[in-house]
Parts: structure tokens; sequence; C-alpha cells
């Protein structure tokens, strides 16, 4: 969870050019639309690589707490 928290908080959001948007690169918005930080771009990523590490952002911390609340 230390590395969760150690990260630039959420949500990220995954923009991939052609699927999202029409031009421009690939990349991974950390914040809310009037929130935000710099954005993250990945360098020799596949479509699916950028789709799961924007995702894990939120999916780490939600599987850790569901694994806490199941070992009560």
């Amino acid at each position: 969870m230390e590395r969760a928290e150690a990260a630039r908080k959420g949500p990220w959001q995954s923009y991939v050019e052609g699927r999202d948007f029409t031009s421009g690169s690939s990349f991974i918005m950390v914040g809310e639309e009037n929130n935000r930080e710099n954005d993250i771009e990945l360098l020799g990523a596949t479509i699916e690589d950028q789709d799961f590490t924007a995702s894990a952002r939120q999916d780490i911390p939600l599987l850790i707490n569901e694994i806490k609340r199941l070992s009560k």
C-alpha cells in the first residue's frame, strides 16, 4: 500500500489517440479535469499496458482494502 500512497493522487485515466481523441499522443491524465497534475506518457508501452497502468492507480488500493475486509 505504501507504493500506492506514494504515487500521485488519482484518479488516473488512460487516453489513447485514435480511440479516445483524434490528435496528439496517448497519455495518462493524472487527477480530475479541473485539478490535474502533469500527464504521464509511456514510451514503448502497448495500449493495454497504458490502460493497465492507469487502472492500477485505482484498483490496487481497492484490492488491498477488500483483502483487509475479508481477512477480518
